[in-house]
């Protein structure tokens, strides 16, 4: 069983059929626009390769640039979006249309939408948001906002 599999099968009995289709749709929208699927920081995680963006995360330069981990917490599942975080444009574009699917309150933090209530996940609004930002610009808007701060 590879990692990413072995993660869903050990994550709590609740969660696993939410994390399969997260993962799906992360995967089937995010590998198309040029990210890798892998575990990071002991979530599923979605990078540039090293092959488009050697030069890494700068906060640790041996690791690929991130952009979305998914994880299972006991309070819920949760996205860690970086794009979300990056883009004023972007977080304002998903706050609004959460809104509309009627799921109640958003619970977000700097690019961490959380997830509380599995059975009300907006699953088509999700795969929406994955399709924004594809890998070259991400790459683009990360150098802008974090990599020439240091």
């Amino acid at each position: 069983m590879n990692p990413i599999d072995t993660y869903i099968s050990e994550a709590i009995p609740e969660h696993r059929e939410a994390l399969t289709q997260l993962r799906n749709i992360l995967r089937d929208t995010l590998v198309p626009l040029g990210y890798e699927e892998c575990m990071s920081y002991g979530m599923i995680g979605y990078v540039v390769p090293r092959s488009l963006y050697p030069d890494g995360y700068h906060c640790d330069p041996k690791l690929p640039l991130p952009f979305v981990n998914l994880a299972s917490r006991k309070a819920g599942i949760h996205i860690y979006h970086m794009g979300v975080g990056a883009d004023p444009g972007l977080l304002k574009w998903w706050e609004a249309e959460y809104a509309k699917t009627n799921n109640g309150k958003l619970d977000m933090g700097r690019g961490c939408i959380r997830l509380k209530k599995i059975e009300k996940i907006p699953y088509d609004l999700i795969h929406e948001l994955m399709t924004k930002i594809p890998a070259t610009e991400w790459i683009k808007l990360y150098e802008k906002k974090y990599k020439n701060k240091e």
